[in-house]
């Protein structure tokens, strides 16, 4: 049994290799960095039983070229690079932990937050290039109205976490999460009244093709005036030059990204604006998050080996 391994966590923590290596001994390490696709990925992968993969984009063109693949664990916390219908077309398995990777984001989402509201990136730019600003301003968390866009597992987590800064929190999720709501004190709202309400919007939907540039110009415009934009979700959610546009009128006051329409994104126009801050894709960049992803990789390899049909995790 052989099994590709595309995955970097197990490159970068070595005890993490030896966990695999202990339940699958002839594994096949990819030791470079950025995801693969098309023949690259073909190649990598030809001959192997299993993968334990990454971001590697697994559609019809890969996956009806191997053949001897069976099964799929996956190491990330979305599942959009992989194509479920072709999946089910030839007859292969995945393993996959949604929202695997919370904790990390929803950590990272409130200190963008903050880091927006009080100006912190700007200040910091500024003094490394060696100007020490005469006013410094900002705006407390505090007493602010919250809207979260998406409350699935880093919605949540996000909402649990906002709850000693003594704010206000509404949520919009096509689920209806009544039980949560009423436990944390959360008011369930339309689209509508989310993005008329808010003074932070931040937005944790999946990406798929209801999603898919849903925060186009015309929504843009729907938002409250002045109001912060945190987006640890997908790039594609949003349109980038509307964005643009309105940040630079200061229509919206600030927004921080981890995502972006192209990654890796360089020479962005909005890095260019001094109330956008920019991460490069690192919500689940944590120790704790790439050993609980490559974990769940091999769990999702193990789990199923043995094909359940028609039964597909990721539906």
């Amino acid at each position: 049994m052989r099994i590709a391994v595309t995955s970097p966590f197990f490159h970068l923590m070595p005890h993490l290799k030896d966990e695999i290596l202990a339940q699958y001994p002839d594994c096949r390490f990819k030791e470079t960095f950025p995801p693969i696709g098309g023949d690259e990925l073909v190649d990598f992968c030809k001959n192997c039983d299993g993968a334990v993969i990454g971001l590697d984009n697994f559609n019809d063109y890969v996956l009806s070229k191997l053949p001897e693949l069976r099964v799929i664990g996956l190491c990330s916390a979305g599942a959009d690079h992989v194509d479920p219908l072709a999946m089910k077309k030839y007859g292969k398995r995945m393993g996959w932990v949604a929202g695997i990777n919370k904790i990390a984001v929803a950590e990272m989402t409130i200190s963008h937050m903050i880091n927006i509201m009080r100006n912190f990136h700007k200040y910091s730019r500024g003094i490394i290039d060696g100007n020490w600003p005469a006013r410094r301003e900002g705006t407390l968390l505090q007493g602010k109205t919250v809207g979260i866009h998406g409350c699935g597992n880093i919605g949540k987590e996000v909402a649990k976490r906002l709850i000693p800064f003594e704010v206000n929190i509404l949520a919009c999720d096509k689920i209806d999460h009544s039980d949560f709501y009423s436990e944390y004190g959360i008011t369930r709202v339309s689209p509508d009244e989310l993005w008329e309400r808010s003074d932070i919007l931040t937005v944790h939907v999946s990406r798929n093709k209801g999603t898919l540039g849903m925060y186009t110009p015309d929504v843009l415009d729907k938002l409250k005036p002045g109001v912060f934009i945190v987006n640890t979700a997908r790039g594609k959610i949003f349109d980038e030059v509307g964005l643009y546009d309105r940040l630079k009128d200061s229509q919206i006051k600030a927004a921080a990204f981890d995502v972006f329409a192209i990654e890796p994104a360089i020479d962005n126009p909005l890095f260019q604006l001094e109330n956008f801050y920019p991460t490069p894709h690192t919500g689940a960049g944590a120790k704790e998050s790439w050993e609980a992803m490559a974990r769940s990789g091999i769990r999702g390899l193990i789990e199923n080996w043995i094909p359940e049909p028609g039964k597909y995790p990721y539906d």
